[in-house]
């Protein structure tokens, strides 16, 4: 399947209304929408509006949808030109606005092109051990990703030891066998907080505040590497970005956020009443 149909995401007869339902296949730990999987619907959605890829995409998480409603995502596109369209989606369950995201969708060829960011050199996927999560939730968004650890702690040695801040990750989405593109980035890419955790060595992680995507080049590859960079955590909040590669090294796209900090559950602390992502997990 692609992307769009991974996702449930489907047109009305308003080409600029789109909507899904927020299954457990796209929640983290089964109980609310998964950032990533809310940025990439929302991707989805102006491309096929606009008819163009997008460039960068930016997402702002305002509320939580829960498994069982409706997600609709209102496309405007606030500037449309030769090349480049300029465009936004409001994502609501009801009258909640859940997320907003503004980007910018088009191709320019040009003669000239390069990459100066490298892939971290590590063991091929098949050799890597997969990665442990805290609790087995059938058909949550962490059973749809395929996830190998090239470089990281397992969760018995989050001691409490502050790591590198570098987390290295292969993944994959398996029901996604169409091709790499930005909305399977968008969705691969939200990993900032598994990255707090493990650069903190807590056994915690956070809720994503914002994602933003950058797509540099799509080539097909089976795997992508996640090089999760953590820069810094302050004032309760974490900061980081996300290198993705393609299996022969391409540099497909980076994914940066911001995130509040929290410990797990019956961990060292709690905070408000809210889960951590599931990918803190």
């Amino acid at each position: 399947m692609d992307s769009r149909t991974f996702l449930g995401l489907t047109p009305s007869h308003n080409p600029f209304r789109w909507s899904m339902e927020i299954t457990t296949q796209v929640s983290a730990g089964g109980s609310f929408l998964y950032g990533g999987c809310g940025l990439g619907a929302a991707i989805s959605a102006m491309e096929g509006t606009s008819g163009r890829h997008v460039v960068w995409a930016t997402a702002q998480y305002l509320d939580y949808a829960k498994p069982g409603s409706w997600l609709d995502i209102d496309v405007t596109l606030a500037v449309t030109g030769h090349q480049m369209t300029q465009a936004r989606a409001v994502c609501r369950v009801g009258n909640t606005e859940i997320l907003t995201v503004n980007a910018a969708l088009g191709d320019r060829p040009m003669d000239v092109a390069g990459q100066w960011e490298t892939m971290p050199i590590v063991a091929p996927p098949q050799e890597c051990p997969r990665r442990e999560h805290r609790f087995d939730i059938p058909d949550s968004i962490s059973s749809q990703i395929e996830e190998r650890v090239a470089m990281g702690r397992p969760l018995d040695e989050l001691d409490g030891t502050p790591g590198s801040g570098q987390t290295v990750l292969w993944a994959r989405i398996p029901k996604v066998i169409s091709g790499i593109d930005a909305t399977t980035l968008a969705i691969l890419g939200d990993f900032v907080p598994m990255g707090v955790g493990q650069a903190l060595g807590i056994a915690g992680g956070g809720n994503s505040l914002d994602n933003t995507l950058r797509v540099c080049k799509l080539v097909p590859t089976e795997w992508v590497l996640l090089d999760i960079r953590v820069h810094g955590v302050q004032r309760g909040f974490g900061h980081g970005l996300v290198h993705m590669f393609a299996q022969d090294g391409t540099l497909l796209a980076t994914a940066s956020q911001s995130c509040i900090v929290r410990y797990w559950k019956g961990g060292k602390a709690t905070g408000p009443s809210r889960p951590a992502d599931e990918n803190a997990t």
